[in-house]
């Protein structure tokens, strides 16, 4: 008897979780087209939520800012990249982890054509853009100390380790930027390849 019961709170919970996953989506879908019809700044929150169908308390359970609506929330951001450079393999090079964390970062993003929208707000909306970087610097601190530790001998510096991940990060922005100016041509991975290549000489 209390096996069933806890097989249907099982199937109870699953479904709420996909009712919540749905209605996230849809609010976020909802914003995309707002925000690319008609600019982020000049959309608000009130008319957001009014086309998605919910009320304004509603979406901020969903999406605590605005900017998390195009971003995602930097601690959800943080702490993927953190966790994905916890995971790796004893051994992996600084380089190869840096591209796991940035592979890990784009699964945030539901389709490519979700991505190219959110990429495309957040590369010429000067308040996004702004605090991406800000969200990028924080990053790069965190994952300095994880990077470190993760050397299997202590060749590098912490200087030599920082210059790494800052490069890391720059040839992924100019891989964006190029991918971007594509329409989303290609894959946004192998341009980082490319560029990180070109970077290393």
């Amino acid at each position: 008897m209390a096996q069933g019961a806890h097989g249907k709170g099982a199937v109870t919970n699953t479904l709420w979780d996909r009712t919540r996953q749905l209605a996230a989506q849809e609010i976020l879908r909802t914003a995309l087209r707002l925000f690319t019809q008609q600019g982020y700044d000049e959309t608000t929150i009130a008319q957001i939520a009014r086309e998605a169908g919910v009320s304004q308390r509603t979406l901020f359970r969903y999406f605590g800012t605005k900017e998390d609506l195009v971003g995602g929330s930097e601690e959800q951001f943080v702490t993927l990249l953190t966790e994905t450079v916890r995971q790796q393999p004893e051994g992996t090079s600084i380089w190869d982890t840096m591209r796991a964390a940035f592979r890990a970062a784009l699964s945030l993003h539901a389709t490519q054509q979700e991505a190219l929208e959110r990429l495309r707000l957040v590369h010429h909306t000067d308040s996004l853009r702004a605090a991406y970087l800000s969200k990028r610097v924080r990053c790069q601190e965190e994952l300095l100390p994880l990077l470190e530790a993760k050397q299997v001998s202590s060749v590098l510096s912490r200087g030599q380790v920082r210059a790494i991940v800052a490069t890391a990060f720059a040839c992924f922005d100019a891989a964006t930027t190029t991918w971007l100016e594509d329409n989303g041509q290609g894959d946004l991975l192998d341009l980082y390849d490319q560029g990180l290549a070109a970077a290393r000489g």
